[in-house]
């Protein structure tokens, strides 16, 4: 890992930018090296990964891990995966009990930042409209539907657009049997494709 990396992790691991805006203390959760070939961009941790410290570490890593096709040991090996959501933080509860949405500060600081001192990465998976939206600007659809359902057009760049493993959006996938039929099996082939190194 290169000192500059390095010190970019443990500068994100204090940060406390957002800390008067939270309903938790700050707690940064990600993984990144400077050799990690997959970057899993999704929106910011959940309960579960603020508790444990441990990104997707819940039914819904279980469901994005079946998606690429990979172990539990593969994705928690930062030297091949990177997690690095839209925000570092959990970002506490909406009036209904949702998550709120991720903290903006975190990316306008942090994310082009990292994404500088990673130039490996072969394969982006933009979890949701929060990551879509950095990472294609204009070029995202209007609605979630529309941009996974585009995933063609961004997946020659190596990125692909899905929506979040969550069980909220069970409905979305039995509505849209396509994603599982079409897009899942090349996001496949390209995440074991970058991890082998072909």
């Amino acid at each position: 890992m290169s000192d500059d990396l390095q010190t970019l992790i443990a500068e994100m691991r204090q940060c406390r930018l957002c800390e008067a805006e939270m309903q938790r203390a700050p707690n940064p959760v990600f993984q990144l090296s400077e050799t990690s070939k997959v970057l899993v961009a999704g929106q910011a941790p959940g309960n579960l990964a603020d508790t444990t410290g441990v990104p997707f570490n819940d039914p819904s890593g279980d469901r994005l891990r079946d998606w690429m096709g990979v172990t539990r040991e593969e994705f928690y090996d930062a030297s091949r995966v990177a997690i690095l959501p839209m925000g570092l933080c959990f970002p506490g509860y909406d009036a209904k009990g949702g998550d709120l949405p991720p903290m903006k500060r975190c990316a306008d600081v942090w994310r082009q930042r990292v994404l500088n001192q990673m130039p490996g990465i072969d394969v982006i998976l933009l979890i949701g409209g929060y990551a879509q939206r950095w990472h294609l600007g204009p070029r995202m659809g209007k609605t979630l539907t529309e941009t996974v359902s585009n995933w063609k057009s961004y997946s020659s760049e190596r990125m692909f657009t899905i929506p979040h493993p969550s069980w909220r959006n069970t409905a979305w996938l039995k509505r849209n049997p396509w994603f599982e039929a079409d897009v899942l099996p090349e996001l496949r082939y390209a995440v074991r494709s970058a991890l082998s190194g072909s």
